[in-house]
This record gives structure tokens, C-alpha cells and sequence, in this order.
């Protein structure tokens, strides 16, 4: 993981710990973190990190944690990374959206029918870009395209785990997201949700304009809010002291801007782990929803793939209960001679289907610039 304050480089493992129950892990990885030749663990959460498989009941994927027998911490690779030339990637053989773009536009309006029948707020709903090329594709080109090209926010390419249906071939995330779940050091806890988007624009006057509608518009803040509000609901009752700005500022990544609310803390009780923190949290309003059963069983109904570890999160934590965990978004999975990619947005009252159908394919060109295409589906 690459960040603008350090990056992070596991390699090899000496111990991986898989499971779905979030206590229990932590439990374990601290008792092989001690003693631990690096007593760091990288790892991943996926979408669902209920074991049963979440309340949609397809999505069964596992958290996954690596020990490494190798790692390194060193400064930001950005600037490393800008003077070097872009890595190819091989060309696409076949691009599939899933949904089409009419079948995405048809959801959000299903979900707007949704939120004005019930108790929902918020629905988070995604879609795929399925790619397939005639040879591999190496993750570590993706990932240096990708570091090169967002000089902010959290960068990384973390191996899952083989899947349950037993496909052959390592898999592997990979992705530029700009959202920090939570980060704890000693006792300080601090969060940074987004919520709220526009694409940028290579017009000065177009890209200006796009922020400041962004910044003005009741609805991205009303959505915005509703973010704020959970994550600090989520650690008001682990926190002595929450310090939350009256307003959102104003974010920007390479291809979006973005409302976000840098939230900082105190935490009552410093056992409380990194990675529990990060469960407490996950997932939040900005990848599910509210209420989160409500918008979790109707992401199951209306999307038409699993999201696996799309909208779950990758970080760290060390032997003392310190890391760092990023939303896992604007990512592709990678499995040798295929990627799919991922987008969403948040559906509130409101949204327009065009305008939803807009911003998914606007977060698709981050990982579309890091393969050097130019696709708008």
C-alpha cells in the first residue's frame, strides 16, 4: 500500500490466517503477531464479513491476513514513481459491462421506488466492467500505473485468497482509493469518509464548475451527512472525545472530486485494535447504504454479480493494535488473462439514472487510465 505518508511492501508469507469472524481473528493475529519476525499483518475484508455470507447470502468471500516473511516501510513512491515511464498493459480481447448501461439505470430507478416505500435512506449500487485479454496481465503494472497516476490517497494490490469454487490461478486486488476507513495510532483514531461526487475535467473552467456545484448541492450533502453521521455513530460509544467539522471540504483524486469529513478521536480503551475498529465501521453508508440490513438485502437483489472484496477494505495492523485501513474502491480484480472492474454510487432521493449511470462510468476511468484504454460505458 502506498500512501501519501508511506508505503508498505509485504512479500512471502510465514503465516496466513483466512475467516469470517472478525473477534476471533483478532484475537489470533495478535497472538501470531507476538513474537512475529515482522510483527506487522497485511490484509483484507471483503464486502460481507458475516460468515454466513452476508444477509444477501451469496456474497463468501473471506478476510484473509499475511504475516510476511518480507517487509519493507519507506517513504511515498509517488514521486519514485512519476519519473518513470508507464507500464503496458496487453489489450483488451472483450469488454462486458454487467449490467448493460440501461440494465443500471433500470436498478436505480428500482431502488428509488424502494426508498419511497420504507424506512431506506441510502442505497449503495454497483457495476462491473468484465475485460479479457489474449495474455496476463501483471498486477504490479497496474499498481505502478496506478501510484504514478493518483498522488493522494491509498494505492495498493493486496492477493486474495483462491476462491470457493476452486478456479485455478492466483487473484489479486488492485486498486487507487481515495477514502480512509479508519487508522488508529495509540489512543488517536482518525476517519475520513466520502460521500458526494463529480467527475473532473480536463477543461479548467468545466472542472471548476463541477467542484463548486458539488460543494453547493443540498442533495451530494444530505448524502454526505448521512455517511458522517454512522461513522461517528460507530465510534462515539469507543471514544472519550469525537472532534467532527461542522461542514465537509472539498476532495479530489485524479479522475473525481468528492465531499469528505476528516474525523479524529480519542480512544476510551487503546486493546481496541486497529481491525476492530475497522469492523465497528464497515461497512459504512459510502459502499452500503441505511439503514444497512435494508440497503445490504437490496444491493443483493438488484445487482447481477457478487461484489466479493469490492467495498470492503485493505490495511494493516501491527503487534501494538496500530494500522491503517482504506474502503477498498476504484479497484479491479485481477485473475491472470481477466479484470473486473468495479464502480458505484449512492442512491438517495433524488438521484437521476442518467446522472447515476454518469458517475459509475466516471470511477471506472481510474483503473481504465492505469490500462491505458479509453472507455465509456
Amino acid at each position: 500500500m502506498s500512501t501519501a505518508e508511506r508505503s508498505i511492501l509485504a512479500r512471502g508469507a510465514d503465516t496466513v490466517l483466512d475467516g469470517g469472524d472478525i473477534d476471533r481473528l483478532d484475537t489470533r493475529l495478535s497472538q501470531a503477531l507476538t513474537g512475529a519476525a515482522h510483527p506487522v499483518a497485511v490484509g483484507v475484508l471483503p464486502f460481507s464479513t458475516d460468515p454466513a455470507g452476508g444477509e444477501q447470502g451469496t456474497d463468501r468471500a473471506g478476510a484473509r491476513f499475511v504475516l510476511p516473511r518480507e517487509l519493507w516501510s519507506a517513504a511515498p513512491a509517488h514521486g519514485a514513481a512519476a519519473q518513470r515511464a508507464t507500464r503496458g498493459v496487453p489489450v483488451p480481447a472483450e469488454v462486458t459491462p454487467i449490467p448493460e448501461p440501461e440494465g443500471h439505470r433500470a436498478a436505480v430507478q428500482r431502488a428509488l421506488t424502494a426508498l419511497g416505500e420504507g424506512d431506506l435512506r441510502k442505497v449503495v449500487l454497483a457495476r462491473a466492467l468484465d475485460i479479457s485479454f489474449t495474455a496476463d496481465v501483471d498486477p504490479a503494472c497496474l499498481l505502478h500505473n496506478l501510484v504514478r497516476d493518483n498522488t493522494g490517497g491509498y494505492t495498493y494490490a493486496v492477493e486474495l485468497p483462491r476462491p470457493a469454487d476452486g478456479s485455478p490461478g492466483p487473484r489479486s486486488l488492485v486498486g487507487a482509493s481515495p477514502e480512509l476507513l479508519v487508522r488508529r495510532s495509540g489512543t488517536r483514531v482518525s476517519a475520513h469518509p466520502h460521500a458526494g461526487s463529480a467527475p473532473r475535467s480536463a477543461d479548467a473552467d468545466i472542472d471548476r464548475r463541477n467542484a463548486e456545484a458539488l460543494l453547493g448541492s443540498a442533495k451530494d450533502h444530505a448524502e454526505h451527512a448521512m455517511v458522517t453521521e454512522a461513522v461517528v455513530a460507530a465510534l462515539r460509544p469507543l471514544c472519550r472525545r469525537i472532534d467532527v467539522p461542522p461542514a465537509p471540504s472539498l476532495m479530489s483524486t485524479s479522475t473525481m472530486w468528492h465531499l469528505g469529513t476528516a474525523i479524529t478521536g480519542e480512544l476510551r480503551d487503546e486493546g481496541i485494535s486497529a481491525l476492530r475498529l475497522a469492523a465497528a465501521l464497515h461497512p459504512t453508508p459510502a459502499v452500503c447504504g441505511t439503514p444497512t440490513p435494508a440497503a445490504r438485502s437490496l444491493v443483493g437483489e438488484l445487482e447481477p454479480f457478487e461484489r466479493d472484496y469490492y467495498a470492503g477494505a485493505v490495511g494493516w495492523v501491527d503487534t501494538a493494535g496500530d494500522g491503517e485501513w482504506a474502503v477498498a474502491i476504484r479497484c479491479a480484480q485481477v485473475a491472470e488473462r481477466s479484470l473486473r472492474l468495479y464502480s458505484g454510487g449512492g442512491i438517495v432521493a433524488g438521484s437521476d439514472p442518467d446522472a447515476e449511470l454518469a458517475e459509475t462510468s466516471a470511477k471506472f476511468q481510474t483503473l481504465l487510465r492505469a490500462m491505458g484504454l479509453d472507455l465509456r460505458l
